[in-house]
């Protein structure tokens, strides 16, 4: 058969981020086996999942051997279904069925809480989110108050809204909620109570148009 009739398909090349491959590499070098998964997306962006014991160890290696030296943000994410659906279903209808599966996201996780933080390395032009499970036993964890001091402030707020304990920080006090304050308003099973009486952002009430009078469409009073 003549190579030009031939039909077989191309060779394509798989796409490579040196880049970002080699933010992987050089943590694993720093974390060994405590790096627990990573996602890589092709010129776009970059998850590691690191081992609970090594989350502020990978903080440091971010910010001395990747130099992230620009601190994003760090918050918490509660994977629990929630148990009173979702704002957007019509109240008027039976409530839809809904798995209850917890699932962690891109690089996955074992425990209902996780951590996530965003570092940026200015020099690279790079960023990449760091993520670790917090042990549902005891919701506590290293700060990374002596890492990036802007953790601070996020660290307090996680506390306050999540109820996880940042083991070195120097001061977990309210930001928001008065100190007597019951619950943790961002986990899923925290009731909200407007929402329940009124589902937003769901049914949205949407008043008539009002109606062309006579007179006004004939230019009279």
């Amino acid at each position: 058969m003549s190579p030009l009739s031939s039909t077989a398909e191309p060779e394509v090349e798989a796409a490579v981020d040196e880049l970002r491959q080699g933010l992987v590499d050089v943590l694993t070098a720093e974390l060994g086996d405590a790096l627990v998964d990573h996602h890589l997306r092709v010129g776009d962006d970059l998850w590691v999942r690191v081992r609970t014991d090594a989350w502020r160890a990978a903080g440091l290696a971010v910010r001395d051997a990747l130099d992230c030296e620009y601190f994003c943000y760090l918050s918490a994410l509660d994977w629990l279904p929630s148990p009173f659906g979702k704002g957007e279903d019509d109240p008027t209808e039976p409530p839809p069925e809904r798995s209850t599966e917890t699932k962690q996201g891109v690089t996955g996780g074992e425990t209902r809480f996780q951590l996530l933080a965003r570092v940026v390395s200015p020099q690279q032009h790079v960023g990449i989110t760091l993520k670790v499970d917090v042990p549902d036993d005891s919701l506590t964890i290293e700060s990374w108050s002596s890492v990036y001091a802007g953790a601070n402030w996020h660290e307090r707020e996680t506390w306050e809204m999540f109820g996880i304990n940042f083991t070195g920080h120097p001061q977990l006090t309210h930001l928001y909620l008065p100190s007597g304050f019951e619950g943790y308003p961002l986990r899923k099973d925290f009731p909200l109570l407007a929402r329940l009486v009124k589902p937003w952002p769901g049914i949205v009430d949407v008043e008539p148009m009002p109606a062309d009078f006579e007179g006004d469409a004939e230019g009279g009073e």
